[in-house]
């Protein structure tokens, strides 16, 4: 593509050095620049791509797109107010704007968002239409299909754009389900996406260290919904405290599906029951009910139900059909993951205070009677620290024992984490609670604090199977972990 072509439509503050020269790619690592790319100079909190020009037009570069000229340069620079925002429009033009061929469908929220996305994708498939899922895990292209990585909850802006392409001229896949981040959204990865639906799970309080407050983050989030235009659709929480908010987000033309337990919703769940086996409860639309039979447990999951089948309900999809195809579905990797029967040990990737709550209430409903609750959990580093204090509050409210250990600590001081967590106890009481900063040590602590009657909830990584340490990156699986430590237990 001609670069005259790539930025006939963007938004630029000046043309410097302009030729009119051939672009095949788009890069913003220097690194792995090649010939022919566009170079977006990135401005980010630890890194200035203006200061790796050099090294990109080294590799190849054809041209820049910049917020400051860089001198010394002689090839085309196009100067931009932000170039952070504008890489989403470059990526767009580039391939041909792929979402405009696609049923694209973007699911927001704090937590919940990486099982509703697999949800949808199971929906569609047994209505016989293929699906393809981006998200947390990578991107696949059918539910029975392996993972491709991902770097990002949602990838940045070239890539996300790349992969829709191929979704849909190479794959031939006309539908796709999301995850879409407030990162993603507050830095405009997902700029020219065309969404025809978007799902909010819930609100709560998660990236503040990035967002500052929950009501950035709240405006991070309803982009989503306030870019839908004319015949889209809107599934919306409404038991959520922002419930109402991100209804008033929404533009008119634009319809609004409620779903929820407590608050009068437009699909609501009632006669909910847990067991060992998952949930059961009655489906209300419209004044006729459906039973539904889960393999899936905890309230949280009715609440993931929900949302995926008044997606459904917004998309047209038989109701019975998509009710059939969730009571299939045997949950997501480290999504309350059960890793041993006795004792009972599930894995779990809750991380926030809230999604730490409601895997514990869940897990209670099923802590047999006699039987004690046991958390393991910590807190990722560099990242908001006034949710470590909450979550210890949390978990010794909820649970009988809990063991404090590292969660992946980054540049920061494990002890200092656990720490924080400490300083939310009511108090610290060696027969309740144990401190083992080294995660491997503390999952095994595990087989001598659970008896075989025991619920064990290992929180806070999920599907990881890594570690970020300060000075490197290991290999680290809590359910690996787990089971090792619990072979030769019922599984």
């Amino acid at each position: 593509m001609k670069l005259d072509e790539l930025i006939e439509y963007l938004k630029y503050e000046d043309l410097i050095n302009f030729k009119n020269v051939e672009i095949t790619g788009i890069s913003y690592n220097s690194k792995t620049t090649k010939k022919g790319d566009i170079f977006i100079c990135l401005v980010g909190e630890y890194a200035d791509g203006h200061e790796y020009a050099q090294m990109a037009i080294d590799n190849g570069a054809a041209a820049l797109l910049v917020e400051r000229p860089v001198k010394g340069v002689k090839i085309p620079q196009v100067q931009v107010d932000s170039t952070r925002h504008k890489i989403a429009d470059i990526a767009d033009r580039f391939y041909s704007r792929p979402s405009l061929g696609i049923n694209l469908i973007g699911i927001t929220g704090t937590n919940g968002k990486t099982t509703v996305t697999h949800l949808i994708q199971k929906i569609f498939e047994e209505n016989n239409q293929k699906c393809a899922l981006i998200g947390t895990l990578g991107y696949k292209l059918s539910s029975t299909g392996e993972y491709r990585d991902a770097k990002h909850t949602t990838p940045q802006a070239p890539e996300l754009q790349a992969t829709l392409r191929m979704i849909k001229d190479v794959e031939k896949i006309d539908n796709v389900v999301m995850e879409v981040s407030s990162h993603a959204l507050e830095q405009n990865r997902v700029g020219g996406c065309r969404f025809n639906g978007a799902v909010l799970t819930n609100l709560t309080q998660d990236h503040l260290d990035y967002h500052i407050t929950m009501d950035n983050y709240f405006k991070a989030k309803a982009l989503l919904f306030e870019r839908l235009t004319d015949g889209d659709f809107a599934v919306i929480n409404k038991d959520d405290e922002y419930a109402n908010r991100f209804i008033d987000a929404v533009p008119e033309g634009v319809k609004v599906y409620t779903y929820g337990v407590k608050n009068n919703a437009d699909v609501f769940a009632k006669n909910i029951h847990f067991s060992l086996n998952g949930a059961e409860f009655k489906l209300v639309v419209n004044n006729a009910e459906y039973s539904v039979s889960l393999h899936m447990n905890g309230m949280f999951s009715v609440y993931n139900v929900l949302a995926a089948l008044t997606a459904a309900i917004a998309m047209g999809i038989d109701l019975n059909l998509a009710i059939k195809a969730l009571q299939n579905v045997h949950g997501v990797a480290g999504r309350f993951e059960v890793v041993n029967k006795k004792p009972l040990v599930i894995v779990d990737y809750a991380h926030t205070p809230d999604g730490l709550e409601n895997v514990l209430k869940s897990a209670r409903e099923i802590t047999p009677e006699g039987g004690k609750l046991i958390c393991l959990f910590g807190c990722g580093g560099d990242r908001d620290a006034t949710k470590r204090p909450k979550m210890g509050a949390i978990a010794q409210k909820l649970s009988d024992k809990i063991v404090i250990t590292s969660d992946n600590p980054r540049s920061e001081d494990p002890q200092q984490i656990i720490t924080d967590i400490i300083a939310g106890l009511q108090s610290v009481n060696p027969e309740t609670v144990t401190v083992e900063p080294d995660r491997g040590e503390a999952i095994a602590l595990l087989k001598s604090i659970a008896d075989n009657n025991d619920v064990v909830v290992i929180a806070g990584k999920g599907h990881e199977d890594y570690q970020i340490l300060k000075d490197r990156t290991i290999h680290f699986d809590d359910r690996e972990q787990a089971r090792k430590v619990f072979a030769g237990s019922v599984i």
